[in-house]
């Protein structure tokens, strides 16, 4: 893909080669990443992997992890590619469309199915082909959690990040078939509503919905000035790897620094 530039994650301990213009990931990847409790020899496929941004914050955090990753656009999947071989992943990348997965995958089973869908259903698609398809929701949303829950083994967790607002959609489509939620909501700052929303909810599961008190991303109550004002838990998650436990009750013990 030409066009390209260089990022740095997790306070510069993975650097990413992104599109220069178009879609890139930032801070969601990262936060999906952090809240997917995987452990090292389990399976983890993401679902719409772009760069490789999510497969490659977790791989950080968790050694040992058996990755794939799943991306339509080529050129996206070709960068994931790089950026697992440039710092030093071992990570399998498949150029599919979730909607017409390859019958070997298939027939494959995963620990942890993690996603970041797009997040538009209406309104005017980017130029760009990559960023359209990052954002702008072509494949339904409920198609994205259904192939999730397909390539689950029984008992295995599906992580989701999204905007908030898509809820109510996402447990529709979580009913009968994950329970155990767990939802940690996202504001930008104290006082706003929750942008987005980060889900946890394991297959078979009858267990209870929980939802978690608010993440708070930044420290002034609102932007006064030029520069990074992140609270000391997103500071913890976005610079210095730490992950996001859902399965807590109290939210002071939600981090936990790796």
């Amino acid at each position: 893909m030409t066009g390209t530039r260089d990022d740095r994650f997790l306070g510069g301990r993975l650097v990413l080669r992104q599109p220069a213009a178009g879609y890139r990931a930032g801070a969601d990847a990262v936060m999906l990443a952090a809240a997917c409790p995987a452990q090292g020899g389990q399976r983890v496929i993401e679902l719409g992997c772009g760069a490789g941004a999510a497969l490659l914050c977790l791989a950080s955090r968790v050694p040992g992890l058996a990755l794939t990753g799943i991306e339509r656009h080529p050129g996206m999947a070709d960068l994931a590619r790089h950026n697992a071989a440039a710092n030093g992943v071992a990570a399998r990348i498949l150029a599919a469309d979730i909607a017409a997965l390859p019958a070997g995958l298939r027939a494959e089973s995963f620990d942890h199915v993690i996603a970041n869908p797009p997040f538009f259903a209406a309104g005017t698609a980017a130029p760009d082909p990559a960023r359209a398809a990052a954002r702008h929701e072509d494949t339904p949303l409920e198609a994205w959690i259904d192939a999730g829950l397909r390539r689950l083994v029984p008992g295995g967790m599906l992580t989701l990040i999204h905007r908030a607002e898509a809820l109510d959609r996402i447990l529709a489509a979580l009913a009968g078939r994950a329970g155990a939620a767990a939802i940690l909501p996202l504001a930008a700052r104290r006082g706003r509503d929750a942008g987005r929303v980060i889900i946890g909810a394991r297959k078979g599961s009858r267990g209870p919905l929980r939802l978690l008190s608010p993440l708070v991303l930044h420290q002034n109550e609102a932007h006064a000035a030029d520069g990074e004002d992140l609270t000391p838990a997103a500071q913890a998650i976005l610079r210095a790897g730490a992950a996001i436990d859902l399965g807590s009750q109290d939210s002071g013990d939600r981090l936990v620094r790796i």
